[in-house]
């Protein structure tokens, strides 16, 4: 018998927290790898977020450190705009097709923003959550890496981009960029595909879409960022007003038969993280939590019982079954049964925040494989299926930041022993 091919090489699929943190345990230890993230830019959610949980401290800090660590080790590639077509093979042989998106934009970009200057198509910002608007020539934000522009593809294919490219002094924009394939053959595969929020007009009793000052925590986070729609800035969406008077509904859906059954375990503490913001910058704020329970385990406990210590943010253990928006004066009211005080609970905010789970990009997109399983709600359990594929952070279950680069760094460890154990 021939001795069997094993290929050393580890893809990564998908470029957020877990998968860098993946990529760079694998890198580091001697072992080839490959990243890919259909994004224009590395980071995933981490870097849309305003601050880390429990430090507090900005994603770009954790961020830049871990692309320091990539640029440095050769072991390293990378592709944006990429994503997965098809696998074959087996454990220490897979033949994987990656399909590239065209950018529009080459390694000549230094950033300079010319094309911004000379494009005037707006297309919504995905990077904020659509909440505010972005020349169609951008760069995706302040720390992107690639630090490269990208070119949205209705304006590729528009009026405009022969301006656009004649205003780029580097010869950087290039409108004949097609989509591609290329193959690669690795030895094992990290699936690092990441979450989304759960679609909050889903919920159909909050109403989501016609009420224009309720907003979910992930917008939350960009509307407190520095880099976001309102440069920090805690005002309502529907006429900037600022949002003093702000409740959080917790278990937006989840824990819900006909939504999303399970508890996301999260976003009790985002939503006591986002209760900071609004005391820290409003400081006659008010900020109401409605639980059903809060799930602040451990060490993280602290962090919930300093924000009880402030009396300007009141617990009411309650499942909003309601909320509506005064079409005069754009407040939202929330009404539901208080289940500790015995009587119902009306609540007339500035602004309203709806904690929604994280549902694993799993859910909607399979790994290309068809021997992969999955639990009931989409997630890769341990054992996945398929020897040489492995789950990682948020596509394993909903975890923090911090949980996550551990989840990178057992992931990396499984797929370096796929390897080296056949």
């Amino acid at each position: 018998m021939g001795e069997e091919k094993t290929t050393q090489t580890i893809l990564v699929v998908g470029g957020g927290i877990s998968g860098i943190s993946t990529a760079i345990e694998a890198a580091e230890a001697g072992y080839s790898v490959v990243l890919v993230e259909k994004n224009p830019y590395l980071g995933g959610r981490v870097a849309q977020l305003n601050q880390y949980f429990p430090k507090l401290c900005p994603p770009y800090c954790g961020l830049e450190i871990n692309f320091k660590r990539m640029r440095q080790n050769a072991n390293v590639r990378f592709f944006t705009m990429a994503e997965v077509a098809s696998i074959a093979g087996e454990e220490g042989n897979f033949e994987v097709t990656i399909k590239l998106a065209p950018r529009y934009v080459n390694e000549k970009c230094t950033c300079c923003g010319k094309c911004a200057e000379a494009c005037e198509m707006e297309v919504d910002n995905p990077f904020n959550y659509g909440m505010s608007r972005i020349k169609a020539a951008y760069l995706p934000h302040d720390l992107a890496f690639p630090m490269r522009y990208v070119l949205d593809p209705a304006l590729a294919a528009g009026g405009e981009a022969e301006k656009v490219k004649a205003a780029c002094a580097y010869g950087a924009i290039d409108l004949e960029m097609q989509e591609q394939t290329f193959k690669l053959n690795v030895g094992s595969i990290v699936w690092a595909a990441g979450w989304s929020p759960y679609d909050p007009t889903r919920i159909e009793y909050y109403n989501f879409a016609r009420n224009s000052n309720l907003i979910t925590n992930v917008q939350m986070e960009r509307l407190a960022s520095a880099n976001g729609p309102t440069a920090g800035k805690l005002v309502r969406p529907s006429d900037g007003k600022e949002a003093k008077r702000v409740a959080f509904v917790q278990c937006a859906g989840s824990r819900d038969e006909n939504n999303l059954p399970y508890c996301s375990g999260i976003c009790c503490l985002a939503s006591l993280k986002q209760a900071t913001y609004v005391r820290e910058r409003y400081p006659d704020s008010e900020v109401t939590i409605c639980f059903i329970d809060i799930r602040a385990m451990e060490r993280l406990e602290d962090f919930y019982v300093k924000v009880q210590a402030d009396d300007k943010v009141i617990f009411v253990k309650s499942k909003i079954a309601k909320i509506t928006q005064n079409p005069e004066t754009g407040d939202v009211t929330l009404e539901g049964e208080d289940t500790i005080a015995g009587q119902p609970v009306k609540l007339t905010v500035d602004m309203a925040v709806l904690a929604t789970g994280m549902v694993p990009n799993t859910a909607e997109c399979k790994v290309p494989l068809d021997a992969v399983s999955y639990d009931p709600y989409g997630f890769l359990p341990s054992d996945t299926g398929v020897s040489g594929l492995v789950g990682v952070g948020t596509v394993k279950r909903p975890n923090d930041v911090s949980s996550c680069v551990q989840s990178g760094t057992a992931a990396a460890l499984k797929a370096i022993q796929s390897i080296v154990g056949r």
